[in-house]
Protein backbone atom coordinates (compact mmCIF):
# COMPACT_ATOMS: atom_id res chain seq x y z
CA UNK A 1 0.00 0.00 0.00
CA UNK A 2 1.33 3.43 -0.96
CA UNK A 3 1.16 6.10 1.76
CA UNK A 4 1.31 9.73 0.65
CA UNK A 5 3.69 11.49 3.00
CA UNK A 6 4.07 15.23 3.57
CA UNK A 7 6.87 16.93 5.40
CA UNK A 8 6.17 19.39 8.19
CA UNK A 9 7.13 22.32 5.94
CA UNK A 10 4.63 21.65 3.15
CA UNK A 11 1.89 23.76 4.70
CA UNK A 12 4.26 26.72 5.06
CA UNK A 13 4.69 27.14 1.29
CA UNK A 14 3.56 30.47 -0.10
CA UNK A 15 1.51 29.46 -3.14
CA UNK A 16 2.00 32.88 -4.70
CA UNK A 17 5.78 32.91 -4.25
CA UNK A 18 7.33 29.63 -3.07
CA UNK A 19 11.02 29.65 -2.13
CA UNK A 20 11.31 33.47 -2.15
CA UNK A 21 14.92 33.57 -0.91
CA UNK A 22 17.80 34.94 -2.98
CA UNK A 23 19.05 31.88 -4.93
CA UNK A 24 22.77 32.68 -5.35
CA UNK A 25 24.30 33.65 -1.97
CA UNK A 26 27.86 33.26 -3.26
CA UNK A 27 27.40 36.16 -5.71
CA UNK A 28 24.79 38.72 -4.65
CA UNK A 29 23.44 41.69 -6.58
CA UNK A 30 20.74 43.93 -5.15
CA UNK A 31 18.39 43.89 -8.13
CA UNK A 32 16.55 40.68 -9.00
CA UNK A 33 13.03 39.35 -9.57
CA UNK A 34 11.79 35.92 -8.48
CA UNK A 35 9.57 34.20 -11.09
CA UNK A 36 8.50 31.25 -8.91
CA UNK A 37 4.76 30.64 -8.62
CA UNK A 38 1.93 29.14 -10.64
CA UNK A 39 2.66 28.72 -14.33
CA UNK A 40 0.49 27.38 -17.14
CA UNK A 41 1.58 23.89 -18.21
CA UNK A 42 0.78 20.84 -20.28
CA UNK A 43 2.32 17.55 -21.36
CA UNK A 44 2.01 16.77 -25.04
CA UNK A 45 3.55 14.86 -27.91
CA UNK A 46 6.27 16.57 -29.96
CA UNK A 47 3.88 16.74 -32.91
CA UNK A 48 1.19 18.73 -31.07
CA UNK A 49 1.08 22.31 -29.89
CA UNK A 50 0.71 22.90 -26.15
CA UNK A 51 -2.77 23.86 -24.92
CA UNK A 52 -1.68 24.96 -21.42
CA UNK A 53 -4.76 23.34 -19.92
CA UNK A 54 -3.12 22.66 -16.56
CA UNK A 55 -1.00 24.55 -14.06
CA UNK A 56 2.17 23.78 -12.12
CA UNK A 57 3.74 25.37 -9.06
CA UNK A 58 7.32 26.38 -9.92
CA UNK A 59 9.94 25.38 -8.82
CA UNK A 60 8.55 21.98 -7.82
CA UNK A 61 9.19 19.36 -10.51
CA UNK A 62 6.57 17.58 -12.55
CA UNK A 63 5.17 14.58 -10.69
CA UNK A 64 5.85 15.92 -7.21
CA UNK A 65 2.88 16.47 -4.93
CA UNK A 66 3.88 20.09 -4.34
CA UNK A 67 3.88 20.86 -8.06
CA UNK A 68 0.16 20.17 -8.35
CA UNK A 69 0.77 18.31 -11.63
CA UNK A 70 0.78 14.55 -11.09
CA UNK A 71 2.49 13.06 -14.12
CA UNK A 72 5.72 11.18 -14.79
CA UNK A 73 7.16 12.54 -18.02
CA UNK A 74 7.86 9.82 -20.57
CA UNK A 75 10.78 9.92 -23.03
CA UNK A 76 8.45 10.57 -25.96
CA UNK A 77 6.63 13.47 -24.27
CA UNK A 78 7.23 17.21 -23.92
CA UNK A 79 6.50 19.34 -20.88
CA UNK A 80 5.76 22.93 -21.90
CA UNK A 81 5.30 25.69 -19.35
CA UNK A 82 4.31 29.34 -19.68
CA UNK A 83 4.28 32.43 -17.52
CA UNK A 84 4.16 36.19 -17.93
CA UNK A 85 6.42 38.65 -16.19
CA UNK A 86 7.02 42.36 -16.01
CA UNK A 87 10.35 44.11 -16.23
CA UNK A 88 11.51 47.65 -15.64
CA UNK A 89 14.77 47.54 -17.61
CA UNK A 90 15.44 50.92 -19.16
CA UNK A 91 16.91 51.58 -22.60
CA UNK A 92 20.38 51.87 -21.05
CA UNK A 93 23.34 49.53 -21.51
CA UNK A 94 22.29 46.92 -18.94
CA UNK A 95 21.29 43.43 -20.06
CA UNK A 96 18.51 41.27 -18.62
CA UNK A 97 19.34 37.68 -17.75
CA UNK A 98 16.87 34.88 -17.16
CA UNK A 99 18.29 32.42 -14.62
CA UNK A 100 17.32 28.79 -14.05
CA UNK A 101 18.74 27.09 -10.97
CA UNK A 102 18.04 23.65 -12.38
CA UNK A 103 15.97 22.12 -15.20
CA UNK A 104 15.83 18.38 -15.78
CA UNK A 105 16.92 17.68 -18.50
CA UNK A 106 16.88 19.37 -21.96
CA UNK A 107 15.02 22.60 -22.59
CA UNK A 108 14.31 25.31 -25.14
CA UNK A 109 13.25 28.81 -24.09
CA UNK A 110 11.19 31.47 -25.88
CA UNK A 111 10.53 35.07 -24.91
CA UNK A 112 7.58 36.68 -26.72
CA UNK A 113 7.67 33.78 -29.23
CA UNK A 114 11.35 34.40 -30.04
CA UNK A 115 13.74 31.53 -29.38
CA UNK A 116 16.39 32.81 -26.97
CA UNK A 117 18.33 29.70 -25.98
CA UNK A 118 18.51 26.07 -24.97
CA UNK A 119 20.28 23.95 -22.37
CA UNK A 120 21.01 20.34 -21.51
CA UNK A 121 21.99 19.16 -18.05
CA UNK A 122 19.73 18.51 -15.10
CA UNK A 123 21.91 19.68 -12.20
CA UNK A 124 23.71 22.90 -13.18
CA UNK A 125 22.46 26.49 -13.08
CA UNK A 126 22.39 28.49 -16.32
CA UNK A 127 21.20 31.81 -17.65
CA UNK A 128 20.03 33.24 -20.98
CA UNK A 129 20.38 36.87 -22.05
CA UNK A 130 16.83 37.78 -23.08
CA UNK A 131 17.32 41.53 -23.64
CA UNK A 132 16.90 41.50 -27.40
CA UNK A 133 13.61 39.57 -27.23
CA UNK A 134 11.85 42.04 -24.93
CA UNK A 135 8.97 44.04 -26.38
CA UNK A 136 7.66 47.53 -25.51
CA UNK A 137 5.47 47.54 -22.45
CA UNK A 138 5.86 45.75 -19.17
CA UNK A 139 4.26 42.33 -19.85
CA UNK A 140 6.51 39.68 -21.42
CA UNK A 141 5.74 36.03 -22.25
CA UNK A 142 8.08 33.23 -21.21
CA UNK A 143 7.69 29.68 -22.57
CA UNK A 144 9.95 26.72 -21.85
CA UNK A 145 9.67 23.23 -23.38
CA UNK A 146 11.38 20.34 -21.61
CA UNK A 147 12.20 16.74 -22.53
CA UNK A 148 13.81 14.09 -20.35
CA UNK A 149 14.78 10.54 -21.39
CA UNK A 150 15.37 9.57 -17.72
CA UNK A 151 16.92 6.08 -17.67
CA UNK A 152 16.37 5.44 -21.37
CA UNK A 153 19.14 7.97 -22.08
CA UNK A 154 22.85 8.28 -21.38
CA UNK A 155 22.87 11.52 -19.37
CA UNK A 156 23.70 11.93 -15.64
CA UNK A 157 20.48 11.45 -13.69
CA UNK A 158 21.39 10.19 -10.22
CA UNK A 159 18.85 7.85 -8.60
CA UNK A 160 15.97 8.53 -11.02
CA UNK A 161 14.20 5.75 -12.91
CA UNK A 162 10.92 5.24 -14.73
CA UNK A 163 10.48 2.02 -12.70
CA UNK A 164 11.25 2.92 -9.06
CA UNK A 165 12.57 0.04 -6.96
CA UNK A 166 14.75 -0.35 -3.84
CA UNK A 167 17.59 2.22 -4.14
CA UNK A 168 16.20 3.92 -7.27
CA UNK A 169 13.53 6.58 -7.03
CA UNK A 170 10.70 8.31 -8.89
CA UNK A 171 11.63 10.02 -12.16
CA UNK A 172 11.77 13.82 -12.09
CA UNK A 173 11.40 16.28 -14.96
CA UNK A 174 11.14 20.01 -15.45
CA UNK A 175 12.09 23.07 -13.44
CA UNK A 176 13.16 22.11 -9.94
CA UNK A 177 15.00 25.21 -8.71
CA UNK A 178 14.21 28.92 -8.59
CA UNK A 179 13.69 30.88 -11.83
CA UNK A 180 14.68 34.54 -11.65
CA UNK A 181 15.54 37.71 -13.53
CA UNK A 182 18.67 39.79 -13.04
CA UNK A 183 19.76 43.01 -14.75
CA UNK A 184 23.54 43.12 -15.20
CA UNK A 185 25.90 45.69 -16.70
CA UNK A 186 27.71 44.95 -19.95
CA UNK A 187 30.98 44.46 -18.08
CA UNK A 188 30.19 42.25 -15.13
CA UNK A 189 31.44 39.79 -12.52
CA UNK A 190 30.45 36.21 -13.35
CA UNK A 191 32.01 34.04 -10.64
CA UNK A 192 34.13 34.32 -7.50
CA UNK A 193 36.15 31.59 -5.76
CA UNK A 194 39.08 31.61 -3.36
CA UNK A 195 42.28 29.74 -2.55
CA UNK A 196 43.80 29.79 0.95
CA UNK A 197 47.50 29.65 1.88
CA UNK A 198 47.56 29.26 5.66
CA UNK A 199 51.34 29.40 6.10
CA UNK A 200 51.50 32.70 4.20
CA UNK A 201 48.37 34.10 5.82
CA UNK A 202 46.88 34.90 2.43
CA UNK A 203 43.73 34.23 0.42
CA UNK A 204 43.61 34.62 -3.35
CA UNK A 205 40.25 35.83 -4.63
CA UNK A 206 39.70 34.76 -8.24
CA UNK A 207 37.09 36.55 -10.35
CA UNK A 208 35.74 35.50 -13.74
CA UNK A 209 34.52 38.53 -15.71
CA UNK A 210 32.68 39.32 -18.94
CA UNK A 211 33.17 42.02 -21.56
CA UNK A 212 36.04 43.82 -19.88
CA UNK A 213 38.20 46.42 -21.61
CA UNK A 214 41.84 47.43 -21.16
CA UNK A 215 42.29 49.31 -17.90
CA UNK A 216 39.53 47.43 -16.06
CA UNK A 217 40.46 46.79 -12.45
CA UNK A 218 39.17 44.40 -9.77
CA UNK A 219 38.89 45.92 -6.29
CA UNK A 220 38.21 43.65 -3.31
CA UNK A 221 37.52 44.27 0.36
CA UNK A 222 37.35 41.45 2.93
CA UNK A 223 35.35 42.14 6.06
CA UNK A 224 34.94 40.61 9.50
CA UNK A 225 31.50 41.88 10.34
CA UNK A 226 31.64 45.60 9.50
CA UNK A 227 35.43 45.85 9.79
CA UNK A 228 37.64 45.79 6.70
CA UNK A 229 40.48 43.37 7.48
CA UNK A 230 42.15 43.19 4.06
CA UNK A 231 41.82 44.75 0.64
CA UNK A 232 43.54 44.78 -2.70
CA UNK A 233 43.26 45.59 -6.41
CA UNK A 234 44.57 44.15 -9.66
CA UNK A 235 44.22 44.90 -13.34
CA UNK A 236 42.12 42.44 -15.33
CA UNK A 237 43.87 40.18 -17.81
CA UNK A 238 42.16 37.85 -20.26
CA UNK A 239 38.70 38.07 -18.75
CA UNK A 240 39.73 37.27 -15.19
CA UNK A 241 41.33 38.93 -12.22
CA UNK A 242 43.00 37.47 -9.13
CA UNK A 243 43.68 39.53 -6.02
CA UNK A 244 45.99 38.34 -3.24
CA UNK A 245 44.68 39.39 0.18
CA UNK A 246 46.99 39.33 3.20
CA UNK A 247 45.70 38.88 6.76
CA UNK A 248 47.42 39.69 10.05
CA UNK A 249 45.48 36.92 11.81
CA UNK A 250 43.68 34.67 9.33
CA UNK A 251 40.53 33.24 10.94
CA UNK A 252 40.17 29.69 9.63
CA UNK A 253 36.96 27.86 8.79
CA UNK A 254 36.21 24.47 10.36
CA UNK A 255 33.08 22.59 11.52
CA UNK A 256 33.50 23.69 15.15
CA UNK A 257 34.06 27.30 14.08
CA UNK A 258 32.52 27.92 10.64
CA UNK A 259 33.71 31.48 10.36
CA UNK A 260 33.01 33.26 7.08
CA UNK A 261 34.56 36.49 5.80
CA UNK A 262 32.38 38.84 3.76
CA UNK A 263 33.60 40.15 0.41
CA UNK A 264 32.74 43.30 -1.51
CA UNK A 265 33.94 43.13 -5.10
CA UNK A 266 33.88 45.95 -7.63
CA UNK A 267 35.23 46.31 -11.13
CA UNK A 268 36.12 49.78 -12.32
CA UNK A 269 37.09 51.23 -15.67
CA UNK A 270 40.23 53.22 -16.46
CA UNK A 271 38.71 56.42 -15.01
CA UNK A 272 37.71 54.75 -11.74
CA UNK A 273 33.97 54.52 -12.44
CA UNK A 274 32.32 51.45 -10.96
CA UNK A 275 31.11 49.06 -13.68
CA UNK A 276 29.75 46.30 -11.44
CA UNK A 277 29.49 45.49 -7.74
CA UNK A 278 28.66 42.22 -5.99
CA UNK A 279 28.84 40.85 -2.48
CA UNK A 280 30.24 37.43 -1.69
CA UNK A 281 31.93 35.53 1.14
CA UNK A 282 34.49 32.82 1.78
CA UNK A 283 35.73 30.40 4.38
CA UNK A 284 39.52 30.18 4.72
CA UNK A 285 40.63 26.55 4.92
CA UNK A 286 43.00 23.98 3.46
CA UNK A 287 42.46 20.24 2.96
CA UNK A 288 45.04 17.56 2.33
CA UNK A 289 45.82 13.88 2.77
CA UNK A 290 48.87 13.27 4.98
CA UNK A 291 50.48 10.37 6.89
CA UNK A 292 50.30 10.21 10.69
CA UNK A 293 53.14 9.07 12.94
CA UNK A 294 52.20 5.43 12.27
CA UNK A 295 52.20 5.92 8.52
CA UNK A 296 48.41 5.81 8.17
CA UNK A 297 47.08 8.34 5.66
CA UNK A 298 44.70 10.80 7.28
CA UNK A 299 42.32 13.46 5.96
CA UNK A 300 43.59 16.83 7.12
CA UNK A 301 41.74 20.09 7.62
CA UNK A 302 43.89 23.15 8.21
CA UNK A 303 46.91 20.96 8.89
CA UNK A 304 45.24 18.72 11.50
CA UNK A 305 43.91 15.17 11.01
CA UNK A 306 40.13 15.06 11.07
CA UNK A 307 38.12 11.84 11.07
CA UNK A 308 35.20 12.28 8.66
CA UNK A 309 32.12 10.72 10.27
CA UNK A 310 29.24 11.36 7.96
CA UNK A 311 25.91 10.49 6.47
CA UNK A 312 24.99 9.46 2.94
CA UNK A 313 22.52 12.20 2.02
CA UNK A 314 20.19 11.60 -0.92
CA UNK A 315 18.40 14.96 -0.73
CA UNK A 316 14.97 13.61 -1.75
CA UNK A 317 11.60 14.73 -0.37
CA UNK A 318 8.25 12.91 -0.16
CA UNK A 319 6.34 15.96 -1.40
CA UNK A 320 8.90 17.82 -3.54
CA UNK A 321 11.11 14.96 -4.81
CA UNK A 322 14.33 16.80 -5.77
CA UNK A 323 13.08 20.09 -4.29
CA UNK A 324 12.84 20.90 -0.59
CA UNK A 325 9.51 22.56 0.29
CA UNK A 326 11.07 25.62 1.94
CA UNK A 327 14.47 27.05 2.79
CA UNK A 328 13.93 25.91 6.39
CA UNK A 329 13.45 22.38 5.10
CA UNK A 330 16.52 22.66 2.87
CA UNK A 331 18.79 23.36 5.84
CA UNK A 332 17.08 20.91 8.21
CA UNK A 333 18.95 17.83 7.01
CA UNK A 334 22.25 19.61 7.69
CA UNK A 335 21.08 20.71 11.12
CA UNK A 336 19.89 17.18 11.94
CA UNK A 337 23.21 15.73 10.80
CA UNK A 338 25.10 18.05 13.13
CA UNK A 339 22.67 17.50 15.98
CA UNK A 340 23.36 13.75 15.83
CA UNK A 341 27.09 14.38 16.12
CA UNK A 342 28.25 13.84 12.54
CA UNK A 343 30.70 16.26 10.93
CA UNK A 344 30.40 15.18 7.28
CA UNK A 345 27.77 14.78 4.57
CA UNK A 346 28.30 12.81 1.41
CA UNK A 347 25.87 14.43 -1.02
CA UNK A 348 24.94 11.35 -2.99
CA UNK A 349 24.64 11.50 -6.83
CA UNK A 350 22.72 14.76 -6.59
CA UNK A 351 23.63 18.43 -6.76
CA UNK A 352 21.70 20.76 -4.46
CA UNK A 353 20.71 24.41 -4.96
CA UNK A 354 23.41 26.95 -4.08
CA UNK A 355 21.64 27.85 -0.86
CA UNK A 356 22.20 24.31 0.50
CA UNK A 357 25.97 24.76 0.22
CA UNK A 358 25.71 28.23 1.77
CA UNK A 359 23.90 26.64 4.72
CA UNK A 360 26.63 23.99 4.90
CA UNK A 361 29.29 26.71 4.89
CA UNK A 362 27.73 28.75 7.67
CA UNK A 363 26.54 25.81 9.82
CA UNK A 364 29.88 24.00 9.58
CA UNK A 365 29.82 20.58 7.95
CA UNK A 366 32.32 18.85 5.65
CA UNK A 367 30.86 17.83 2.28
CA UNK A 368 31.88 15.07 -0.10
CA UNK A 369 30.17 16.04 -3.35
CA UNK A 370 29.18 13.27 -5.77
CA UNK A 371 28.79 13.74 -9.48
CA UNK A 372 25.31 12.47 -10.45
CA UNK A 373 25.67 9.05 -12.05
CA UNK A 374 24.36 7.82 -15.38
CA UNK A 375 21.86 5.00 -15.88
CA UNK A 376 22.10 1.95 -13.62
CA UNK A 377 20.22 -1.26 -14.60
CA UNK A 378 19.05 -2.60 -11.25
CA UNK A 379 17.52 -5.75 -12.77
CA UNK A 380 20.72 -6.78 -14.58
CA UNK A 381 22.75 -6.00 -11.46
CA UNK A 382 20.44 -8.25 -9.42
CA UNK A 383 20.82 -11.11 -11.90
CA UNK A 384 24.60 -11.07 -11.64
CA UNK A 385 24.46 -10.71 -7.87
CA UNK A 386 22.22 -13.81 -7.61
CA UNK A 387 24.81 -15.75 -9.60
CA UNK A 388 27.31 -14.95 -6.86
CA UNK A 389 29.33 -12.49 -8.92
CA UNK A 390 31.04 -9.85 -6.77
CA UNK A 391 30.53 -6.23 -7.90
CA UNK A 392 34.21 -5.84 -8.77
CA UNK A 393 33.91 -8.76 -11.23
CA UNK A 394 30.56 -7.91 -12.85
CA UNK A 395 29.99 -7.16 -16.53
CA UNK A 396 29.44 -3.45 -16.07
CA UNK A 397 28.92 -2.72 -19.75
CA UNK A 398 25.53 -4.42 -19.42
CA UNK A 399 24.64 -2.73 -16.11
CA UNK A 400 25.82 0.87 -16.39
CA UNK A 401 27.90 1.48 -19.50
CA UNK A 402 28.61 5.23 -19.50
CA UNK A 403 27.91 5.67 -23.21
CA UNK A 404 28.32 9.44 -23.46
CA UNK A 405 31.70 10.42 -21.97
CA UNK A 406 31.65 13.84 -23.63
CA UNK A 407 28.24 14.67 -22.19
CA UNK A 408 29.32 13.40 -18.77
CA UNK A 409 32.48 15.52 -18.85
CA UNK A 410 30.48 18.60 -19.83
CA UNK A 411 28.06 18.18 -16.92
CA UNK A 412 30.93 17.30 -14.56
CA UNK A 413 32.75 20.53 -15.43
CA UNK A 414 29.53 22.49 -15.00
CA UNK A 415 29.15 21.07 -11.48
CA UNK A 416 32.76 21.78 -10.55
CA UNK A 417 32.49 25.34 -11.82
CA UNK A 418 29.22 26.05 -10.03
CA UNK A 419 30.27 24.60 -6.67
CA UNK A 420 33.93 25.65 -6.50
CA UNK A 421 33.21 28.71 -4.30
CA UNK A 422 31.84 26.74 -1.32
CA UNK A 423 34.28 26.10 1.54
CA UNK A 424 32.31 23.19 3.01
CA UNK A 425 33.03 21.00 -0.02
CA UNK A 426 36.30 19.22 0.79
CA UNK A 427 36.14 16.26 -1.62
CA UNK A 428 34.84 15.52 -5.11
CA UNK A 429 33.41 12.08 -5.90
CA UNK A 430 33.31 11.72 -9.72
CA UNK A 431 32.07 8.09 -9.76
CA UNK A 432 29.93 5.95 -7.47
CA UNK A 433 30.11 2.15 -7.53
CA UNK A 434 30.94 1.81 -11.23
CA UNK A 435 27.65 3.48 -12.17
CA UNK A 436 28.51 4.78 -15.62
CA UNK A 437 32.19 4.61 -14.71
CA UNK A 438 34.48 5.21 -17.68
CA UNK A 439 37.95 6.62 -18.36
CA UNK A 440 38.38 6.44 -14.58
CA UNK A 441 41.90 7.67 -13.95
CA UNK A 442 41.73 10.19 -16.78
CA UNK A 443 38.57 11.65 -15.20
CA UNK A 444 40.06 11.70 -11.70
CA UNK A 445 43.21 13.40 -13.00
CA UNK A 446 41.06 15.96 -14.80
CA UNK A 447 39.22 16.81 -11.56
CA UNK A 448 42.49 17.04 -9.59
CA UNK A 449 43.89 19.50 -12.14
CA UNK A 450 40.68 21.50 -12.28
CA UNK A 451 40.62 21.93 -8.50
CA UNK A 452 43.87 21.14 -6.66
CA UNK A 453 42.48 22.67 -3.44
CA UNK A 454 40.27 19.65 -2.68
CA UNK A 455 40.54 15.90 -2.29
CA UNK A 456 39.33 13.57 -5.02
CA UNK A 457 37.76 10.24 -4.09
CA UNK A 458 38.37 7.71 -6.73
CA UNK A 459 35.95 6.11 -7.17
CA UNK A 460 33.57 5.54 -4.26
CA UNK A 461 33.25 1.78 -3.93
CA UNK A 462 33.91 -1.35 -5.97
CA UNK A 463 35.94 -0.81 -9.15
CA UNK A 464 38.98 1.11 -7.98
CA UNK A 465 41.77 1.84 -10.49
CA UNK A 466 44.50 2.91 -8.08
CA UNK A 467 44.13 6.70 -8.29
CA UNK A 468 42.55 9.27 -5.99
CA UNK A 469 43.37 10.56 -2.52
CA UNK A 470 41.07 7.98 -0.92
CA UNK A 471 40.71 4.22 -1.29
CA UNK A 472 36.98 4.02 -0.79
CA UNK A 473 35.24 0.80 0.31
CA UNK A 474 31.51 0.07 0.54
CA UNK A 475 31.06 -2.49 3.29
CA UNK A 476 27.52 -3.31 4.33
CA UNK A 477 28.83 -6.63 5.61
CA UNK A 478 32.25 -7.30 7.05
CA UNK A 479 32.93 -3.73 8.12
CA UNK A 480 34.85 -5.02 11.15
CA UNK A 481 37.69 -6.21 8.91
CA UNK A 482 39.65 -3.17 7.75
CA UNK A 483 40.86 -3.69 4.15
CA UNK A 484 44.56 -3.61 3.44
CA UNK A 485 45.67 0.03 3.07
CA UNK A 486 47.18 1.34 -0.14
CA UNK A 487 50.32 3.44 -0.16
CA UNK A 488 49.67 7.16 -0.28
CA UNK A 489 45.87 6.85 -0.06
CA UNK A 490 43.53 7.25 2.90
CA UNK A 491 41.33 4.26 3.71
CA UNK A 492 37.66 5.26 4.02
CA UNK A 493 34.27 3.58 4.11
CA UNK A 494 32.30 5.59 1.57
CA UNK A 495 29.21 3.59 2.54
CA UNK A 496 28.40 1.29 5.44
CA UNK A 497 25.50 0.52 7.76
CA UNK A 498 22.12 0.71 6.08
CA UNK A 499 20.20 -0.57 9.12
CA UNK A 500 16.49 -0.45 8.34
CA UNK A 501 13.53 0.22 10.62
CA UNK A 502 9.94 0.56 9.46
CA UNK A 503 8.00 3.33 11.22
CA UNK A 504 4.24 2.99 10.85
CA UNK A 505 2.61 6.13 9.44
CA UNK A 506 5.95 7.53 8.29
CA UNK A 507 6.88 5.09 5.52
CA UNK A 508 5.56 5.14 1.96
CA UNK A 509 5.22 1.34 1.76
CA UNK A 510 4.23 -1.35 4.25
CA UNK A 511 7.30 -3.33 3.32
CA UNK A 512 10.45 -1.33 2.85
CA UNK A 513 14.00 -2.20 1.93
CA UNK A 514 17.31 -1.97 3.77
CA UNK A 515 20.66 -3.72 4.07
CA UNK A 516 20.05 -4.98 7.64
CA UNK A 517 16.62 -5.28 9.27
CA UNK A 518 15.57 -4.32 12.79
CA UNK A 519 12.11 -4.59 14.37
CA UNK A 520 12.13 -1.94 17.11
CA UNK A 521 13.72 1.33 18.12
CA UNK A 522 15.61 -0.48 20.88
CA UNK A 523 16.94 -3.08 18.43
CA UNK A 524 17.91 -0.33 16.00
CA UNK A 525 19.79 1.61 18.69
CA UNK A 526 21.65 -1.50 19.86
CA UNK A 527 22.62 -2.49 16.32
CA UNK A 528 23.75 1.05 15.52
CA UNK A 529 25.87 1.33 18.68
CA UNK A 530 27.53 -2.02 18.05
CA UNK A 531 28.37 -1.04 14.47
CA UNK A 532 29.74 2.38 15.41
CA UNK A 533 31.83 0.82 18.16
CA UNK A 534 33.43 -1.31 15.45
CA UNK A 535 34.10 1.80 13.39
CA UNK A 536 35.71 3.47 16.38
CA UNK A 537 38.04 0.51 16.90
CA UNK A 538 39.27 0.80 13.30
CA UNK A 539 40.37 4.43 13.55
CA UNK A 540 43.70 3.64 15.28
CA UNK A 541 44.27 0.95 12.63
CA UNK A 542 44.07 3.51 9.83
CA UNK A 543 40.41 4.16 8.99
CA UNK A 544 40.26 7.84 8.01
CA UNK A 545 36.54 8.36 7.39
CA UNK A 546 33.20 6.56 7.36
CA UNK A 547 29.87 7.48 5.74
CA UNK A 548 26.77 5.82 7.24
CA UNK A 549 23.83 4.96 5.00
CA UNK A 550 21.84 7.13 5.40
CA UNK A 551 20.25 10.43 6.51
CA UNK A 552 16.61 9.67 5.69
CA UNK A 553 14.37 6.98 4.29
CA UNK A 554 13.57 7.53 0.62
CA UNK A 555 10.47 5.93 -0.92
CA UNK A 556 10.85 2.15 -0.42
CA UNK A 557 14.30 2.52 1.13
CA UNK A 558 13.89 2.59 4.95
CA UNK A 559 17.49 2.63 6.18
CA UNK A 560 17.53 6.27 7.29
CA UNK A 561 18.19 7.65 10.74
CA UNK A 562 15.16 9.80 9.97
CA UNK A 563 11.95 8.86 8.20
CA UNK A 564 11.21 10.19 4.72
CA UNK A 565 9.04 12.93 6.24
CA UNK A 566 11.94 13.90 8.56
CA UNK A 567 11.04 12.36 11.92
CA UNK A 568 13.92 11.05 14.05
CA UNK A 569 13.89 7.28 14.51
CA UNK A 570 16.41 7.54 17.34
CA UNK A 571 16.75 10.38 19.81
CA UNK A 572 19.52 12.55 18.33
CA UNK A 573 21.23 13.01 21.69
CA UNK A 574 21.61 9.23 22.03
CA UNK A 575 23.20 9.00 18.59
CA UNK A 576 25.47 11.92 19.44
CA UNK A 577 26.57 10.22 22.66
CA UNK A 578 27.57 7.10 20.70
CA UNK A 579 29.71 9.24 18.42
CA UNK A 580 31.31 11.06 21.33
CA UNK A 581 32.41 7.74 22.80
CA UNK A 582 34.32 6.68 19.69
CA UNK A 583 35.76 9.97 18.44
Amino acid sequence: MLVNLRSQWADAIDQELPLPEYPRPQLVREEWVNLNGKWDACVHSPEREPDFSASILVPFPLGSALSGFDHVLQPDEVLTMRTYFEHSLSDGPDRLRLHFGGVDWACEVWINDVGVGSHTGGFDPFYIDITDALIPGLSQKLVISITDPTDTGNQPLGKQTLTPFAIQYTAVAGIWQTVWLEPVPQSCIERVYTETAIAAGTVTVNCDLSNTKPGTQVNIRALDGETIVSQGSELVEGGSGSVLLSFDDLHLWCPSDPFLYSLVIEITDGTGDVLDRVESYFGAREVSCEPDDSGHMRLHLNGSPTFHLGLLDQGWWPDGLLTAPTDEALKFDIEATLEMGFNTIRKHVKVEPARWYWHADRLGVLVWQDMPSTVFNMVEFGKQLKKGVEPEEMEWDSISPGKDPDGFRSELDAMLTALQPFASIVAWVPFNEAWGQHDTNETLTHVMRFDPTRLVDGPSGWTDMGLGHMRDHHLYQGAEQLPQPESGRATVYGEFGGISLYIDGHSMFEKGWGYTKTESVEDFLTSYEELLTVIGSLIPEGLAGAIYTQTTDVESEINGLLTYDRKYKLQPEKVRLIHQKIL
